[in-house]
């Protein structure tokens, strides 16, 4: 027991000066997947305390906060793709021991962070009306949601800078550092969604916008508190204000990574999108369901990210060392571990989901939907705990375009038209769309299986 406890104590650490390439691969995976799987999981449960209390205020809110995550969902899918790119880059560089390479890559990662979310945050603020209509939301949700969304889409630039920065820091395996970030500005979310959703003691009383303002601050202050470490001058990186001044090669090699991994998200983000329209169309009550069973799937898939995350890190760390054997070797095995973890959900939504649904102030008839939606997608972990850890692995080593045809095969050619279909012509409704899920993301690994074992994303360069 007291080796265990040594060992969570180790992964926890700031993970600077172990070398990730010559420990037992083994004692490698579960030092950086602890605070990867603790990590994902306080994004977990980011969504989850807010969906919490939101229920709390009825259907309206509850709608109000999953469709404005919905149009969010591309955002995050740019933020991930940048992520990839960094991760993929910042590990080489620590894998050829390569210190100033590594200091140079996370400076430009977060140049790159902030033009974006510039970019996107403005935009976004202005058209949020006209995005609450295309997304389908019902007037009196558009009524509701405006401030909310206004506010969060605001927040494009935190975002992106939150998720740069922590991949910059699991790149070069010091993923503790990462886990603090999201530990800290989960722990003020939780703490004031309640206080200014409800209004409690000389707290406003604001409602679903309340669950907005805790959302921004936390990630603000997260965001703060990694700048502090990636900017101190003893810090891991030591990053200097020269070092931002744009270096062309380097952001090439960050893009070239990156683009493929925004192309995935993006094709994935625009199929979930389409699905959401396709769950609208049988009413509120149908969304304010599905957004409750997708938060809690949330909850199980993003621990398992922070599996597929260290497999990334050890594809590109043992790459850079120049042992794509290893590499492999670690991409298997924690697919074998992340399997065992999916399953285990798996069983564990079939028996309890109308009890885990019970913890949300929702109609019957949501509940029923949301019951459905988490036994139904679920039945498709047992490929999908294989299917994310060796995306993530390819993308680890740089080769962000293959998953990128392996998503639109998927997601566009399958999984739309089918849940379309099921849905719609054979009359199945939201049911439907949730064995699309299911087969689409089973079919989604069986082919990343087949391409990583070929084995041709050990000859690329980053």
């Amino acid at each position: 027991m007291r080796k265990i406890f040594a060992l969570i104590k180790e992964s926890l650490g700031s993970g600077e000066g172990t070398d990730y390439t010559t420990i037992g691969v083994r004692r490698a995976i579960v030092l950086l997947s602890i605070p990867m799987v603790l990590e994902m999981g306080m994004e977990a449960l980011f969504a989850l305390v807010d969906i919490f209390f939101v229920t709390k205020l009825g259907e309206v809110a509850t709608a109000t906060v999953g469709l404005t995550e919905t149009m969010m969902v591309p955002v995050y899918s740019i933020a991930w793709g940048l992520g990839m790119g960094a991760t993929a880059v910042v590990a080489r560089r620590t894998g050829e021991k390569n210190k100033e390479g590594a200091r140079e890559s996370a400076a430009q990662s977060f140049l790159i962070a902030l033009v974006i979310g510039l970019i996107l945050a403005l935009p976004a603020v202005i058209f949020a009306p006209q995005l609450l209509v295309a997304i389908g939301a019902e007037q009196e949700v558009q009524d509701v949601a405006l401030p909310y969304a206004r506010l969060m889409l605001a927040s494009n630039l935190i975002v992106m800078l939150l998720f740069a920065i922590n991949a910059v820091f699991r790149g070069a395996g010091n993923a503790g550092m990462a886990l603090r970030t999201l530990a800290l500005a989960n722990g003020i979310n939780i703490v004031l969604d309640p206080l200014l959703i409800f209004g409690v003691g000389f707290f406003p009383e604001l409602g679903v916008f309340g669950a907005a303002v805790a959302t921004c601050t936390g990630r603000t202050i997260g965001v703060l508190f990694q700048l502090y470490h990636l900017f101190r001058a003893d810090g891991p990186f030591a990053v200097r204000l020269k070092d931002l001044v744009p270096v062309w090669n380097i952001l090439a090699g960050i893009i070239k990574v990156s683009l493929g991994g925004i192309g995935q998200f993006m094709i994935a983000s625009m199929s979930w999108v389409f699905l959401v329209r396709v769950v609208a169309s049988f009413g509120t009550v149908a969304v304010a369901g599905y957004m409750v069973a997708f938060r809690i799937i949330i909850v199980t898939l993003l621990p398992s990210w922070g599996m597929a995350n260290a497999a990334a890190t050890l594809v590109g760390q043992n790459l850079g060392a120049g042992q794509p054997d290893r590499a492999q070797r670690s991409a298997w095995l924690c697919g074998h571990y992340n399997m065992f973890f999916m399953m285990a959900v798996m069983l564990f939504f079939w028996t309890t989901a109308p009890w885990i649904v019970s913890f949300f102030d929702q109609s019957a008839e949501a509940d029923a939907i949301a019951i459905q939606a988490l036994r139904i997608v679920s039945l498709g972990y047992f490929f999908y705990g294989y299917g994310m850890v060796l995306a993530q692995a390819l993308n680890g080593a740089g080769d962000s375009i293959t998953p990128i045809w392996l998503n639109v095969i998927c997601f566009w050619i399958v999984e739309i038209p089918l849940a379309y279909f099921l849905a719609k012509t054979f009359g199945w409704g939201p049911l439907g769309v949730f064995a699309s899920i299911a087969i689409s993301e089973s079919l989604l690994a069986v082919l990343c299986a087949i391409i990583f074992q070929r084995g041709k994303w050990k000859l690329v360069k980053v």
